[in-house]
């Protein structure tokens, strides 16, 4: 209860009906845009993978996955995904998608660690995508080019979805700008990370932060990344290092920042074996998904997660993320929000 806002004298712009009507409407829509944009075909997503494989994403090594012995299997362990970031990776090879196309999933997962906010729950829907890149468009260059690619998607959906539902104006700029988090920290030396973000994006109304995981020159990440699929270490801009990043939107409802993706240029061999050194995480080297990247076995890639549940409760002007999915919540937390005017589905 603790993390949860309240926006004053809060009022849902579309009742329970339409907004399960706009919800499906905004996510026919966006996933078209993607496609397009970015020349991505759809593929089934697993929902769970085996332990000892390399395929789970570890978001920050800290997270425990839902898992379960399979009698079928010897008594193997299936673990529900955290996303798809490296499963996406692998898929581009074992499908052969050449340089210039790529994957897009329905990504849905469990993750039990998280903590309730009005952004968070413990189910996590989200489209994951992935695209095939050559050697050379490993750059700071190509990624930005990428996540206009996808912001233009993000806009355009907007657009389309106020034409259908007129009191939902479009209110996201022009253009994203971008930002180091280096120089987040250079600009707002004594703020938290989130801190820095909201007063970025409050001026801006969309930015990219380019380089998490890595640390700053505080000694401290911007946030967590895992060590195997985003490149936070080559170096990108200015002397600063980072081929990844985040997508951050203004959000006037709850007014802070809002992350929709994460994303970034994923890492070649070099960085995956200076990444998995500097985490403490060389026994990872041993599991297949990173065998076959140090052996050069996978192509090489830029993807990311779009949060689906996110994008709707931004784009629906919604104050909290159970307003456009169904998961648990806390009976008080829910007891809460409903007196607010804030129904969950």
């Amino acid at each position: 209860m603790k993390n949860l806002i309240i926006p004053k004298a809060y009022k849902s712009i579309l009742c329970p009906d339409a907004t399960e009507k706009a919800i499906k409407f905004i996510k026919d829509q966006f996933q078209l845009q993607l496609s397009s944009e970015l020349k991505l075909r759809r593929v089934t997503a697993p929902m769970i993978v085996l332990k000892g494989t390399g395929l789970n994403d570890d978001l920050n090594g800290i997270e425990r996955p839902v898992a379960f012995p399979i009698k079928g299997l010897g008594e193997q362990t299936a673990e529900v995904v955290h996303s798809l970031a490296k499963w996406k990776r692998y898929m581009l090879g074992e499908l052969q998608i050449p340089v210039g196309k790529g994957l897009y999933t329905d990504m849905n997962a469990l993750r039990p660690d998280e903590d309730f906010t009005n952004l968070h729950s413990i189910y996590v829907d989200q489209w994951d995508w992935e695209k095939s890149i050559s050697k050379e468009e490993r750059s700071i260059d190509y990624l930005i080019r990428t996540v206009k690619q996808v912001y233009a998607s993000i806009k355009r959906t907007e657009y389309i979805l106020s034409e259908y539902y007129p009191a939902l104006s479009p209110q996201l700029p022009e253009k994203i700008t971008f930002i180091h988090s280096e120089e987040l920290l250079e600009k707002y030396p004594d703020l938290t990370p989130k801190e820095r973000e909201t007063e970025a994006v409050k001026e801006f109304g969309a930015i990219f932060i380019i380089g998490i995981g890595g640390e700053l020159k505080n000694g401290e990440p911007h946030d967590g990344r895992a060590p195997d699929y985003d490149d936070w270490t080559t170096p990108s801009v200015n002397g600063y290092k980072g081929l990844n990043g985040d997508i951050i939107l203004w959000n006037p409802v709850l007014e802070q920042a809002f992350e929709i993706s994460s994303m970034g240029v994923r890492v070649d061999e070099k960085a995956l074996q200076e990444q998995l050194e500097l985490k403490g995480e060389e026994k990872r080297k041993e599991l297949m998904f990173h065998k076959k990247l140090l052996a050069g076995e996978l192509p090489y890639s830029v993807g990311g997660g779009i949060g689906q549940s996110r994008l709707c409760m931004f784009l629906l002007r919604k104050a909290h993320i159970g307003e456009v999915q169904s998961s648990i919540w806390p009976d008080e937390l829910r007891d809460t929000c409903k007196k607010a005017g804030i129904i969950f589905l």
